[in-house]
């Protein structure tokens, strides 16, 4: 059921976000590393919608760090310290994985964050079944800009392994001069649902 994926898929990206945070938040300077919160499934034998999902009141502005599509610019997500640990959260999940799986969706307020979503490359990656396109990956591949984050963490720049990891499928990708010839090479998969199950409730 769509809610027994919910809880899933945010307990999945929370334990990443653990990991994340043993790596961070001893380097000097890093500072306070966000959090996913958790969310917990309830039964409710008597009630029409015997299942739901109780989590924490986050109180504050509600701010997406990550944006669906990725041409959309977010002033917040670049330019806050929130904003930024969550753009190296994604980065460093993606090379934790292998480029696999990225976590998507990253919103909440200050550094609690909720409501996340999962892209996986393939399905069945690791047994886990992506809520979100793939194309979301290929949307992240194009348009990181690594921020000093990234660099406290010593993640690799995208920009080099983009034009590596396109070779197999694509002769096009041979001699990317700059970023912007990156961003044209963003697959338009309109077939592909571009939304997150975690968000259709």
């Amino acid at each position: 059921s769509v809610v027994i994926q919910e809880c899933y898929v945010q307990n999945t990206a929370r334990q990443y976000a653990k990991l994340y945070a043993a790596e961070a938040e001893p380097l000097e300077g890093f500072g306070e590393v966000p959090e996913i919160i958790p969310i917990f499934l309830i039964h409710r034998p008597a009630n029409n919608i015997p299942y739901a999902t109780v989590e924490e009141e986050l109180v504050g502005e509600f701010v997406k760090y990550s944006v669906k599509d990725g041409k959309e610019v977010n002033f917040l997500r670049r330019d806050s310290e929130a904003g930024q640990k969550c753009c190296t959260f994604q980065h460093w999940v993606y090379e934790k994985t292998s480029g696999n799986l990225l976590v998507t969706d990253l919103q909440g307020v200050g550094m609690k964050l909720t409501d996340v979503g999962i892209a996986t490359l393939a399905k069945g990656y690791k047994g886990f079944k992506g809520n979100c396109s793939f194309s979301f990956i290929e949307q992240f591949r194009a348009l990181h800009q690594c921020n000093e984050y990234c660099e406290m963490l010593g993640l690799k720049s995208l920009r080099t392994t983009h034009q590596k990891q396109r070779k197999a499928t694509s002769t096009k990708s041979k001699n990317l001069p700059n970023s912007s010839t990156v961003k044209k090479m963003v697959p338009k998969k309109t077939r592909e649902p571009r939304d997150c199950i975690s968000s259709e409730h």
